[in-house]
């Protein structure tokens, strides 16, 4: 019995998208703005501008930032203008929320710039686990991305896929 093992899902027509080659490429540094507040909860506007601006900015240059305020305190919108007017000097983007919020904010929209019409007919697998935590969201985004155009959506790997979407 001399018969050669064939790899079928290597010669499927499956395809594996996997989540984590969506994931943000740039550096996201958080810009606490809690740190210019006085006590840590009281904004003075003169101290607030004259902090912000003798502020070295510069290891924020070309980093995605992410601009939240930690503080309980009540905060002005034009605060935090204030703030990224500094800011957008240097970074490459500005972003409301933690670092990960931002990061999150990142990724589904570079799963919102996925062109479906790569995936045409296709059987389509998203891998279930790597080296990055997904949220719901993301596999959410990705379904809502591909539903309407694959012939089929799964989770998992090819071995174990569990069925999420076939076209009639």
């Amino acid at each position: 019995m001399d018969e050669e093992i064939v790899n079928r899902v290597a010669n499927s027509d499956l395809i594996t998208i996997d989540l984590a080659d969506y994931a943000p490429k740039l550096q996201i540094l958080e810009f606490n703005l809690k740190q210019f507040l006085f006590e840590g909860f009281i904004l003075k506007e003169k101290e607030f501008r004259k902090t912000l601006k003798e502020f070295d900015f510069t290891i924020y240059t070309n980093k995605v930032v992410a601009l939240i305020c930690s503080s309980d305190a009540i905060f002005p919108m034009w605060a935090y203008m204030l703030a990224t007017s500094y800011l957008n000097k240097v970074g490459h983007e500005i972003h409301f929320g933690t670092k990960n919020e931002v990061f999150q904010k990142l990724f589904l929209q570079n799963i919102e710039r996925i062109n479906p019409a790569k995936f045409e007919n296709k059987k389509v697998i998203v891998k279930g686990c790597g080296h990055i935590p997904l949220t719901e969201a993301l596999y959410i985004a990705i379904t809502k991305k591909l539903q309407n155009t694959v012939s089929s959506l799964m989770f998992g790997e090819a071995c174990s896929a569990v069925p999420v979407f076939k076209k009639k």
